[in-house]
């Protein structure tokens, strides 16, 4: 950032944006706004103002940088696969309605402990504590290094400033206040998407970055980028169940409801993703090398106005997710850890408020491993192979109809998909070879992960479907024989 007052606009942009989401949230939730969403008139949130809440929660400050610098890798297939990603809110759609129009469960957590047991339950539940944790230090983080490069003063004030805004209001208005602040945030988002492709989309149309015949991008760059949009297709079967932002919201409306906002939600998400990834072509078509990523390198080469707005933007995304786990990490503490079917109380709001200060403290340790050498990449490498460890949730999920379906289905359709996802993870952080480079399909550095995907899935569907195939036959096999006898 630029010295002396120039210094202090984004400090204005943010108190701008203090000012939105303070004026958007309700003042006060009891128990079934903060953990159902509900208006304090007891009303259920509609199909476009859940469907917008869904969306933005999504657009997170990290899905915009990284479908950003996967269009300047990549060109648009890169934004095309980052946004393939979406297509998760219809597979969690259709699973959840399922789930609850046939189990008439009121949570995933409930459904688990149902078809699957209490352990399994935990187990996934430990899975989404992992989650709701790296959503807050990669969101803070990317919104900070607008104030301030990493480790200085500004970046500092700027994740303690951020953090205790939305703390703030997400405490004291829970999913309430989230879903509510989301649609401002939405608005505001919209605005400066129009904005950036005003701006940006007359250069990458100029260079002829929207076709397939510029120099620019390389019949290696779109094939490693196919290749990445196959491997975003095949994780969407797995990944949106994981993410308590998304399936919490998915047992707010009523299930024909949820469905209609689910899909809304694929459409806007998809869309605002695909339109900031215009960025990446930017960088492409004007050679900017993106350091320390393209939402960072781009507006600092079209000035202070540009700056700002991309401030803006993450600001927004950012907070956005932010809030909504914090809103998660209520529920998850004082809910879903101890399956309650009942009503919320009172007692269970206090003790969710309780967990948000935990986490929003604890969730921002991770930033400190930029002050010790080679642990802040370890860090991210490590937390950021969920989506492989988790590939075993599909057929838990989508197939657990199946007859026979039961405890042993789930453990063997989870573990090895953890055990892979650990596999890789080591390869990353120790730089040897654990999975043999023969499973990659496709090209590029996605090539291995994809084929570990999709290879890794078939397994875990395998295991899933056989573990029900051969519960079904001991339970005839114990059956006692009917005897003809009279006797």
């Amino acid at each position: 950032m630029l010295p002396g007052a120039v210094a202090l606009m984004p400090w204005l942009v943010f108190a701008a944006y203090a000012l939105i989401v303070l004026k958007a949230t309700p003042r006060a939730a009891g128990p079934m706004a903060f953990f159902g969403g509900h208006s304090l008139s007891g009303r259920t949130p509609g199909i476009w103002l859940l469907g917008a809440s869904a969306a933005i929660s999504w657009v997170m400050a990290k899905s915009v940088d990284n479908a950003m610098n996967l269009t300047a890798a990549f060109g648009y297939w890169g934004g095309i696969g980052y946004a393939t990603y979406w297509l998760a809110f219809v597979i969690v759609a259709i699973a959840v309605y399922f789930i609850r129009t046939r189990g008439h469960d009121n949570s995933l957590a409930a459904f688990l402990e149902r078809k699957y047991g209490v352990v399994a339950t935990r187990l996934f539940l430990i899975v989404i504590g992992i989650r709701l944790f790296n959503e807050i230090w990669s969101n803070t983080k990317v919104a900070a290094l607008y104030f301030g490069t990493e480790g200085s003063t500004p970046y500092w004030l700027a994740v303690i400033a951020f953090t205790a805004l939305t703390l703030y209001y997400a405490r004291r208005g829970g999913l309430r206040s989230s879903i509510v602040t989301d649609a401002a945030q939405m608005v505001l988002i919209a605005v400066l998407l129009v904005v950036t492709l005003a701006v940006l989309t007359p250069n990458v149309i100029a260079t002829g970055l929207s076709s397939d015949d510029t120099a620019l991008i390389s019949a290696d760059m779109r094939a490693h980028g196919i290749t990445f949009a196959v491997l975003a297709l095949v994780q969407t079967l797995s990944y949106g169940f994981h993410d308590p932002v998304l399936t919490d919201r998915a047992f707010v409306s009523p299930p024909h409801k949820m469905v209609a906002s689910f899909m809304l939600a694929a459409l806007l998400g998809g869309a605002l993703i695909a339109g900031f990834s215009v960025a990446g072509l930017y960088a492409l078509a004007e050679h900017i090398t993106p350091t320390p990523s393209v939402a960072i390198a781009v507006p600092m080469a079209l000035g202070l106005g540009m700056m700002l707005l991309f401030n803006a933007v993450m600001l927004a995304s950012a907070g956005s997710t932010l809030d909504s786990t914090f809103a998660s990490t209520a529920k998850f503490s004082a809910r879903d850890w101890r399956v309650a079917r009942a009503v919320p109380t009172r007692q269970d709001q206090r003790r969710g408020r309780r967990a948000v200060w935990v986490i929003a403290v604890i969730g921002n340790l991770p930033l400190l491993s930029l002050y010790i050498d080679g642990v802040g990449p370890a860090v991210i490498a490590a937390t950021t192979i969920s989506g492989t460890a988790i590939m075993g949730l599909a057929p838990i999920f989508l197939l657990a109809w199946l007859p026979g379906a039961g405890r042993l289905s789930f453990h063997l359709a989870l573990w090895p998909g953890v055990i892979i996802g650990i596999a890789l993870a080591l390869e990353r952080l120790a730089g040897f070879e654990l999975i043999p480079a023969a499973v990659s399909i496709g090209s590029g550095q996605y090539a291995k992960t994809l084929g570990i995907n999709v290879w890794g899935l078939a397994l875990c569907t395998t295991l899933f479907a056989g573990a029900a195939v051969v519960s079904v036959m001991c339970r005839r096999g114990a059956q006692p024989v009917q005897s003809n006898s009279l006797s």
